[in-house]
């Protein structure tokens, strides 16, 4: 089982204190993929967080790669955020190890500490900014025909 303080070093778990993190590992779940293996299907619902631990995934949309993302990343949040269908697919390029934070486990660190689920939403708004800048970076540097 991964340790709290490796946990703490991570952007969606900045902020925390090790006991913060010790207090709501029981909630979180740890799961492994094969190479090839979808973990989220576009169009399909989705109602958990993964941060990777341990290997590399794709994100395509239309068969078409849009990112890549590895060790210390969360994928899925848009999802659990929104509650719409997945808006890509994440595919295994490795053996990928996760642990998952479901939209119900959200609900209970929300009963059991505010301030850690406050710190963690804090987190992924962050990570989703962070990359709609990308994003845009990347569009303004590509031309657009309109």
């Amino acid at each position: 089982m991964v340790q709290p303080s490796t946990l703490q070093k991570y952007a969606l778990f900045g902020g925390l204190l090790e006991e913060q993190i010790e207090n709501i590992m029981p909630l979180m779940k740890e799961e492994k993929y094969n190479p090839e293996e979808f973990l989220i299907i576009e169009g399909k619902a989705n109602d958990k967080i993964l941060f990777l631990l341990e290997g590399h995934v794709a994100v395509t949309k239309r068969d078409i790669v849009l990112a890549h993302f590895g060790e210390g990343e969360a994928i899925g949040e848009m999802e659990v955020l929104d509650v719409m269908p997945a808006i890509a697919s994440i595919k295994a390029l490795s053996q990928v190890k996760a642990m998952s934070i479901s939209n119900k486990a959200l609900r209970e660190i929300y009963k059991l500490d505010v301030k850690t689920f406050s710190l963690i939403i804090m987190n992924l708004a962050r990570d989703l900014s962070r990359r709609l800048r990308k994003m845009d970076e990347r569009m303004a540097e590509s031309p657009v025909l309109i």
